[in-house]
């Protein structure tokens, strides 16, 4: 497998009422293509800012984030916005749909932003939203659906441009168990389908035990790294 995604020496700090917050204490990580990947550790120990900073939301105060051997710290914000937008996919704890779209429109919003051909993107969010389970309540807005439904839809959405890699930052923590373990089998199922990359930051080990490697966070670093076998 290639190296999809390698980050060397990242610090990210914040100042704070004059005083400066070091969140990210030198980060060195690398992941493959076709790799599940899942963080954990404990509230406040930097597991989302890292996500950001992979997924192009934040900019690291120093070291770099390479991509398919391009550094892309140093792409500007509006060639960050492209990149992010083709090559990245997002699932969030709180779903982030528009609620006054249906879930077919949300899936194909990153598509229309994307300038891809409507008709393509029409077709591709109808196979997207079968796929996850949906084909019956595509014309059904985020109210009328239950929190595994807009799960569901948020994953088909973190889909529609084809991304490299889906960044998930605890997708099941706001599900109910069953309902929890499900969103995380077909997660595995997109990995195995279609060698999509996931980094998964959860607090569930049982869910994290499911993928290739923990990465566990202390204090801003990776403290210990566990590969599960098979």
């Amino acid at each position: 497998m290639k190296e999809l995604l390698i980050t060397r020496n990242l610090h990210r700090s914040y100042s704070l009422d004059g005083k400066e917050l070091n969140i990210l204490r030198g980060i060195d990580i690398t992941i493959l293509q076709g790799e599940m990947i899942s963080i954990m550790g404990a509230s406040g120990v930097g597991k989302s800012t890292l996500l950001n900073i992979l997924g192009t939301l934040d900019r690291p105060t120093t070291g770099e984030v390479i991509f398919s051997g391009i550094n892309i710290c140093e792409k500007s914000d509006m060639e960050l916005a492209s990149f992010r937008n083709s090559k990245i996919g997002f699932i969030f704890q709180f779903h982030h749909l528009l609620p006054e779209f249906t879930a077919f429109e949300n899936v194909m919003m990153p598509a229309i932003i994307h300038k891809r051909d409507r008709k393509d993107a029409m077709n591709m969010a109808e196979e997207l939203l079968a796929k996850v389970g949906l084909q019956d309540r595509m014309k059904h807005r985020p109210g009328e659906l239950s929190g595994g439904e807009q799960q569901r839809v948020a994953i088909a959405r973190s889909l529609i441009n084809t991304p490299e890699i889906i960044l998930a930052d605890e997708p099941t923590g706001n599900l109910d168990t069953h309902t929890g373990e499900e969103i995380f089998e077909l997660l595995k199922k997109i990995n195995h389908e279609f060698n999509t990359t996931f980094i998964v930051v959860t607090h569930n080990e049982k869910l994290a035990l499911q993928t290739d490697r923990i990465l566990k966070m202390v204090d801003g670093r990776i403290d210990e790294e566990t590969r599960i076998t098979p």
